[in-house]
């Protein structure tokens, strides 16, 4: 299924030899996901697994961030924070949908990480198969500094890369650790010279798409299997615990220390 890049204003969707390429595109808000990010980049992910011409996915941002997680004034504060509690706190919560898009796209999906990629952002590297860092890459876990917690990828996926141990404390302490950290631990696949960066997702992308489609995606969906994830399941509770989060006092004074610039002063309620 062809779709057409003018349709979108935060996101860059393109493809070519076989391997689709989705960018985010706020880079005067350092690609921080706001509602209609969030969209579209659910938009661009189900329109790559609905082109039987798309073998692989490279999944970026425009420098000088991967992404900054989510917009803090536009989506934890007035309106959109009101919308997103009635939203979590319905009777059966549904998982983040742009998250669940990158989860079941059965293709291949490269995070070419060049820049920092915190909170929501290190969810997204973390739900690609393969992270490559450029030498400015830096992830952090930084929701327990909101007073949440993190998505299917901190819960589900880190411990496996890095360790059940390794997990908890970049979890609970909300810690930023720098590209050649997130390499040593196992975060990333290896760090490259920013400059090559996508020269480098794009050959391995190619490696990849030159091999038999099919096989390709039975084999991430094998890898799927074996690490027995119910990505549904687990998204769902993370969805109703953070439609408790947000209406707490605690939530309320990290993005208000966040905007204040200052450290927060969390009360346990």
């Amino acid at each position: 299924m062809a779709i057409d890049p003018s349709r979108f204003e935060t996101v860059q969707y393109t493809v070519a030899n076989h391997v689709a390429t989705v960018m985010l595109n706020r880079p005067q808000r350092r690609n921080a996901l706001n509602r209609q990010a969030y969209d579209e980049l659910e938009k661009a992910f189900r329109a790559a697994q609905a082109d039987s011409d798309v073998r692989c996915v490279i999944v970026t941002g425009a420098d000088p961030a991967f992404c900054a997680g989510e917009d803090v004034k536009e989506m934890m504060t007035g309106e959109q924070k009101d919308a997103s509690v009635a939203k979590l706190t319905s009777v059966r919560p549904k998982p983040t949908p742009a998250a669940m898009a990158v989860l079941e796209c059965d293709r291949p999906v490269i995070a070419a990480v060049n820049g920092p990629a915190v909170g929501w952002g290190m969810e997204l590297a973390l739900f690609a198969d393969i992270r490559i860092g450029s030498e400015r890459a830096q992830m952090g876990e930084i929701f327990i500094k909101r007073g949440l917690i993190s998505d299917i990828g901190g819960l589900g996926r880190l411990p496996s890369l890095v360790g059940a141990s390794k997990a908890a404390e970049l979890l609970f302490t909300g810690d930023v650790v720098d590209a050649h950290e997130a390499e040593r631990i196992g975060i990333l696949s290896r760090v490259v010279a920013h400059d090559t960066l996508m020269d480098e997702a794009r050959s391995l992308a190619g490696r990849i798409a030159e091999n038999a489609p099919l096989a390709l995606r039975y084999m991430k969906e094998g890898l799927r299997i074996s690490a027995g994830q119910d990505y549904q399941a687990l998204g769902g509770w993370v969805s109703g615990t953070l439609g408790k989060l947000f209406q707490t006092e605690d939530h309320s004074e990290g993005v208000a220390s966040f905007l204040e610039k200052r450290p927060p002063q969390f009360k346990g309620r």
